[in-house]
């Protein structure tokens, strides 16, 4: 990665266009006008998020294609690279959570009834052992699922949303 988390690494994130945008060039590289095409979006609202995703060191130019005369830049988001943003600012944390909240309303309109799925929620005490240990199991869910991402539409495939937030609360 060529870039280091800047400060507003969480704010950056915590907007819902961005969010899907992460989630679409984690499977496939693309330009600023495929991304837009395949989220329904604008070019030049795409090419914007996608300027402030890669200024966060989230996004890396993987190749450069001439089309028309121009050059355009073609993007691609490795996972790894958000585990930089630390909780540094409560406020930032809280915005991203607000926005992955957003998201998964606007993913499950398109949820398939009927089919096998998991939704679970949880506020409980456990003890620090068990807490490392479901920490340890959602890395390992996100790691398999952003390494078997393919681009949309890809025969064989079908799209899927897995939305985890996980964190230790205060006390009350």
């Amino acid at each position: 990665m060529s870039h280091s988390p800047g400060l507003d690494g969480l704010r950056v994130l915590a907007h819902p266009v961005r969010l899907r945008i992460l989630s679409l060039l984690t499977g496939v590289a693309m330009s600023a006008a495929e991304a837009a095409r395949e989220l329904g979006e604008t070019q030049a609202n795409v090419s914007y998020h996608l300027r402030r995703l890669h200024e966060a060191g989230l996004l890396d130019v993987v190749e450069e294609v001439r089309i028309r005369g121009g050059l355009a830049k073609r993007y691609r988001h490795d996972p790894e690279s958000g585990t930089g943003f630390g909780p540094a600012n409560p406020e930032e944390q809280r915005l991203l959570i607000l926005a992955m909240a957003e998201e998964l309303k606007r993913r499950s309109e398109f949820h398939v009834r009927g089919e096998r799925g998991l939704m679970a929620d949880a506020e409980m005490w456990v003890d620090r052992e068990t807490w490392k240990k479901a920490l340890a199991h959602a890395h390992e869910l996100s790691e398999l699922l952003h390494t078997a991402a393919k681009p949309p539409r890809t025969r064989g495939t079908i799209p899927v949303s897995a939305t985890v937030s996980m964190f230790e609360m205060r006390r009350p």
